[in-house]
């Protein structure tokens, strides 16, 4: 009897341990869920392209490592998640393949998410496999969804300089998409999202080029990596409640000062939105469509921007479209950009304005 209870003991104590022996999952296992601007590369690999793409999923144990990779060297960022709650950003090199662990809280299931901290511009994130105990299936309670289009803003760009300071390393070092105001407000909503931002991009013209050697936000939106690239399409899987529009502030900057710069000009301006939101229709027929001023333009500026959006707004008087002002410049980032703080008053500002959307669908 005795014999057989320590038999039984030791199978016991072997079973539990095979239990709990991590397994290796491929970033295209059916559990991770994507979200965002993202491409399957192979049979195990997949890329988070655009500004805050993620990847999130459900995990039993005590840990969960991460081999992540940066398509560009020397170095990229993500943002970390676990159970919703903000880990921090994450540098992710180029030349390796970088293994995070993450050590997890007592709970049965813990839900893990992967946002990519930067833009498309910057490169890719590749998740290369996932190290845990076991995946489990992510409930989805998400029932609405966002689509924020815009610039730099939008992206997140120079907002975070808690590891870098501003003016300091690559234009990538400040980028945070996650704490950007777009992301915050889903969150807020409890919404899906997809950022589709490119800094530096305008509706007619870019900030230091007149749509001459650069590319503008129509020439590339259907463009799955935000370029010209026009062989990898930007498929319609996402079909979005609500899309957000902020773009403006580079069609009315001054430039570098060096390159030739033509004044602002209205009336192409105008078009080129008309056309851009009628491409937007076109796509989503039954969304909602929002048009936001600039938070980085003031006074005489914003009243011209201000005063096209309204043109647009009027030429699709069947539409009821929303436009929304920012009520003062939010400028405590890098670069005369709006900061992490900023991005939550911005988020606060814009709640109500979006719930009052999604009412009246």
């Amino acid at each position: 009897m005795l014999r057989f209870c320590l038999t039984l003991s030791i199978f016991l104590i072997i079973v539990s341990c095979k239990e709990n022996i991590p397994k290796m999952y491929n970033s295209t296992d059916k559990l991770l869920k994507y979200t965002g601007r993202t491409e399957q590369l192979t049979d195990s690999t997949t890329a988070l392209i655009g500004s805050a793409a993620s990847s999130e999923f459900n995990t039993k144990g005590d840990s969960v490592s991460l081999f992540l990779q940066s398509e560009v060297k020397p170095r990229n960022y993500v943002v970390l998640t676990i159970n919703d709650e903000y880990q921090k950003r994450y540098q992710i090199k180029g030349d390796t393949i970088n293994k995070i662990t993450l050590q997890l809280p007592k709970n049965e299931i813990n839900k893990i998410g992967i946002h990519k901290a930067t833009e498309a511009a910057s490169g890719t994130i590749i998740i290369h496999k996932i190290e845990t105990e076991e995946l489990v299936p992510l409930n989805e309670n998400n029932s609405i969804s966002i689509e924020f289009i815009g610039d730099s803003i939008t992206c997140g760009a120079l907002a975070d300089n808690s590891d870098i300071d501003c003016n300091e390393g690559e234009y990538l070092d400040q980028h945070n998409a996650y704490l950007a105001y777009g992301p915050r407000l889903a969150r807020t909503l409890n919404a899906k999202y997809v950022l589709s931002s490119v800094s530096g991009m305008g509706m007619y013209r870019n900030w230091n080029d007149e749509n001459i050697q650069e590319p503008i936000m129509p020439q590339v939106y259907n463009n799955l990596y935000l370029n010209t690239d026009v062989s990898k399409p930007y498929k319609i899987i996402f079909k979005p409640d609500i899309v957000s529009i902020c773009l403006g502030t580079n069609d009315m900057s001054d430039g570098d000062g060096i390159k030739n710069r033509l004044p602002f000009n209205s009336e192409k301006y105008t078009s080129n939105y008309i056309q851009f939101v009628e491409k937007v229709y076109n796509r989503y027929p039954n969304t909602k469509v929002a048009l936001l001023n600039s938070p980085m333009v003031s006074k005489e500026r914003n009243d011209t921007l201000v005063s096209c959006l309204k043109k647009v707004q009027n030429h699709f008087k069947d539409k009821n479209i929303a436009i929304f002002q920012f009520d003062k410049l939010f400028v405590n980032g890098c670069n005369y950009h709006p900061s992490v703080e900023d991005h939550k008053v911005l988020a606060d500002q814009l709640t109500p304005f979006f719930k009052n959307i999604l009412s009246n669908k």
